[in-house]
C-alpha cells in the first residue's frame, strides 16, 4: 500500500468495433444494479465494461467510448 506517490494509471479498456457491438446498460429489476456493457449484435452476448453507480459513472462510460447518452439502451 502506497501512502504517497503517483496515482495508478487508468486501466486500458477493451475497444469494440461499432459495426459489431452496441452499448447497453444491463439493469437488475430486483437490486437496481446497473452495469455498462457492449452487446454483440450477431449473438447478443454481453461483455461487461464497468459498474454504473451514479450519473457520473454513466458520463465516464460515454466519454471513454465516445458515445452520446441517447445511444445507450437499457436492458433488463
Amino acid at each position: 500500500m502506497k501512502l504517497f506517490g503517483r496515482k495508478a494509471p487508468e486501466p486500458e479498456l477493451p475497444q469494440f468495433a461499432p459495426e459489431d457491438y452496441e452499448p447497453v446498460i444491463r439493469a437488475s429489476i430486483c437490486t437496481g444494479e446497473k452495469v455498462a456493457c457492449m452487446r454483440e449484435k450477431a449473438s447478443g452476448k454481453l461483455h461487461e465494461v464497468m459498474l454504473i453507480r451514479t450519473e457520473d459513472d454513466r458520463a465516464e462510460f460515454c466519454r471513454r467510448y465516445g458515445l452520446k447518452p441517447e445511444q445507450i439502451k437499457t436492458v433488463y
